[in-house]
């Protein structure tokens, strides 16, 4: 979780929070400016403390979630008290006003699969309990917040974080399994729309500012996909083409053909109008997203 509190003087302080024992060193490094809090999301503890010290934040931008299928499955009761944020969202209602904008990541995974980029307003029918989790979170927000902007977002895939994460990156992963010259199997029949970090972060920006320079009231669902549909045969296929590797090793089989304990929807791709028309941002291709990632990561 970040929130932003505007200052006085035209400036902006950025605070964190984070569930370790200590905030990420890294990450402090090289934002020596921003505050780390230690606070618990599910039960709100350590949230009046970022109050205390930081006062009412204008921005919060929610990012906390269990966002593993299979763990979500497994513990449903924790996938709910994570991804809908009921603490968060009544900690930002205690200020007693309307200054206050929630920027909540949400998930492609709330449609049900059935069909190929779907627009905001389809229905939501989710196959597993992560979808419902969110869904959850987006009907709480939406009856709750007066000022918000949640993003459905697709996966996620660039560099790796200033502060690293502990799961395996999408991009990554694929380059260092085809690297080693041995045949893989992909999926080659569930599509996502995958995007840019950079272009994610594009977008929080692009709500942050505009709401900060006028405040007039924000009440916004947006599809953030990348603009091209891929498999994950398909996805493997571009790490090949920017890398160089023979396409030979990369085998497609079918989603079925391995269990994985939780359904997965077959095609969440995204209709991407709403955003490109409401923020004017154009998200850019997989195949350059990928090469932008392994150049970073080469130059690391």
């Amino acid at each position: 979780l970040a929130a932003l509190a505007a200052g006085g003087d035209g400036g902006v302080d950025v605070a964190f929070t984070h569930r370790r024992g200590a905030a990420p060193r890294p990450l402090l490094d090289a934002l020596p400016g921003v505050r780390a809090f230690r606070a618990d999301l599910r039960s709100g503890d350590g949230l009046e403390a970022v109050s205390a010290s930081f006062g009412q934040p204008h921005v919060i931008v929610n990012c906390a979630a269990i966002s593993v299928p299979r763990a979500c499955e497994t513990d449903p009761a924790a996938a709910m008290a994570t991804n809908v944020p009921s603490s968060l969202v009544d900690w930002s209602l205690s200020f007693g006003n309307d200054k206050t904008l929630l920027i909540h990541l949400s998930t492609d995974q709330v449609y049900q699969g059935v069909k190929s980029f779907y627009k905001e307003e389809d229905e939501t029918l989710p196959v597993n309990m992560y979808g419902k989790s969110k869904v959850a979170a987006e009907k709480f927000i939406t009856e709750k917040c007066s000022n918000y902007a949640i993003l459905r977002s697709s996966i996620i895939y660039g560099p790796q974080t200033i502060s690293p994460i502990e799961k395996s990156l999408p991009i990554q992963w694929m380059n260092a399994v085809l690297s080693q010259g041995q045949q893989v199997d992909f999926f080659n029949d569930e599509y996502r729309c995958p995007v840019y970090v950079k272009d994610m972060v594009d977008v929080i920006l692009s709500l942050t500012k505009s709401w900060l320079s006028d405040g007039k009231k924000v009440q916004l669902l947006l599809n953030v996909g990348g603009p091209d549909r891929v498999s994950r045969l398909q996805m493997a296929e571009s790490v090949a083409e920017v890398r160089g590797y023979s396409k030979s090793m990369i085998k497609s089989v079918p989603a079925s053909s391995v269990n994985r304990g939780v359904a997965s929807p077959s095609d969440i791709s995204m209709d991407i109008t709403r955003l490109t028309q409401t923020l004017g941002i154009q998200p850019i291709t997989f195949l350059d997203g990928v090469r932008a990632t392994l150049d970073a990561e080469a130059s690391t």
